[in-house]
């Protein structure tokens, strides 16, 4: 007996998803709530796993195609000897009639040869196409390396196998740092300059910047791409955006995270950095600052109840924003705690799609990489955007009771808020800023602690 696999609802909003990545071809076995499918949503790329157990006799949508919530993505039957398992068998003994290949003993019953497989993947043999993802309960048994199977010691997106070949870089003799031994770009970079016997460079030796695999190629606009650079446009025209930035000095909240940090990470399981302090601040101002907090509908302006942050998170399918919901009610252990979930889930496409809508503010962390600060975008129907850079130690004149002036080596960051000045006017946005400023700097937080 055949079972149908359809597109599940993944998102109240979700109506369609597209297919973009098969985790299993025609005739693989496939075990309850093991992976089956990578599809990308206008909200939320996942993986969709299999309802029931048996082995893959039919593949319906092919990837890169888009379809509707319900539609049959895959047929899987029982596994009882039915005619799906036989088909390896015929391929073997049965050239394919839509390529002309040499006799190959094991060729897929999809691709007539390895050779020319028709998704772009480098050519490093016996490295798979298709890689099993590391949440399948039964793919440690199934590890060979000598053998071409559907398993990995780890899930490998193609950039990163292809950077890892123009690299020179082994993947089987890398450690992936990843959720489930996930191996990263990261991992790939860091082999790249681990030192090899005693033949290692002098420390001082300069390094050489690795070259992108995408350097010199050409690729097609993944849907999450396509979707954030509709909406980017979409918002730079109908709104008129303007960006206001403060100086503020954090010195006292860096000095409170040294002195607690060691509890905090004790009683929360995660470190204490300067986020929880940004998020706090900004939801708190907004609720005297309901202007920043709104969104508009036409010409009716609808000023929200909740203070529901969203915020960026860098993945290597593109910029994603979950959001952390009534945000100014939250502790800094809760908000922490929070982050570190949401940001962790989103890069390994564990998010559900509800966990990324309904955000009324956004907060990005400019300063992640270094920045002094931006000028973000704004994102429809939001009508504000907080940026922060990056914390650095530098000399400022300071004024201490007296009023006398002196300089001191101070904790600084930027703040940089873009807002639609269709509705947020500079003194509004002043305003808000002054007050997010003023909240930081007096590092008031022990009774938000939340440990």
């Amino acid at each position: 007996m055949s079972e149908s696999v359809v597109l599940p609802a993944l998102g109240e909003s979700v109506t369609e998803g597209t297919v973009t990545r098969w985790l299993k071809k025609v005739g693989d076995s496939v075990n309850v709530d093991e992976p089956l499918v990578e599809v990308s949503t206008d909200k939320v790329d996942t993986e969709i796993p299999s309802p029931v157990a048996g082995v893959i006799e039919q593949i319906l949508v092919q990837e890169d195609e888009t379809v509707q919530v319900g539609a049959v993505l895959v047929i899987i039957g029982s596994g009882s000897g039915s005619a799906a398992p036989v088909a390896p068998a015929a391929a073997a003994t049965v050239a394919p009639p839509v390529v002309a290949a040499p006799p190959a003993p094991v060729a897929p019953p999809v691709m007539a040869a390895p050779v020319a497989s028709p998704i772009v993947a480098p050519p490093v043999a016996p490295a798979p196409v298709v890689a099993a993802a590391v949440s399948a309960p039964v793919s440690p048994p199934l590890i060979v390396a000598s053998l071409p199977s559907s398993a990995d010691a780890g899930y490998v997106t193609p950039l990163v196998r292809k950077f890892a070949q123009d690299s020179g870089v082994d993947l089987s003799q890398v450690s992936g740092t990843g959720v489930g031994g996930r191996i990263r770009k990261e991992d790939v970079m860091a082999a790249t300059s681990a030192p090899v016997g005693t033949s290692a460079a002098p420390a001082a030796a300069h390094v050489p910047t690795p070259v992108s695999a995408l350097r010199g190629t050409s690729e097609p606009m993944s849907r999450l791409r396509k979707v954030l650079a509709e909406r980017a446009v979409a918002s730079m025209i109908s709104s008129a955006q303007l960006t206001t930035v403060v100086e503020v000095d954090v010195t006292r909240i860096a000095e409170m995270r040294k002195s607690i940090q060691v509890r905090f990470t004790a009683a929360t399981g995660t470190k204490l950095n300067f986020m929880p302090f940004f998020f706090l601040a900004s939801a708190e101002a907004l609720r005297s600052h309901p202007k920043l907090n709104a969104s508009i509908d036409g010409e009716t302006i609808h000023f929200h109840p909740s203070e529901n942050i969203s915020f960026a998170v860098d993945t290597e399918r593109g910029l994603l924003t979950p959001v952390i919901r009534d945000a100014a009610s939250l502790s800094l252990a809760q908000i922490a705690q929070q982050i570190a979930d949401l940001a962790s889930r989103t890069r390994e496409n564990k998010l559900k799609p509800d966990e990324m809508a309904g955000g009324t503010f956004t907060l990005t962390n400019t300063g992640s990489r270094g920045a002094l600060f931006d000028t973000p975008v704004v994102f429809l129907p939001q009508v504000a955007i907080l940026g922060t850079g990056v914390v650095q130690k530098r000399p400022v004149v300071i004024t201490d009771s007296d009023g006398q002036e002196s300089i001191a080596i101070r904790s600084m960051v930027y703040l940089a808020l873009s807002y639609d000045h269709r509705l947020v006017d500079g003194a509004d946005a002043s305003r808000y800023l002054v007050d997010v400023k003023a909240r930081l700097e007096e590092a008031n937080f022990q009774n938000n602690l939340g440990i």
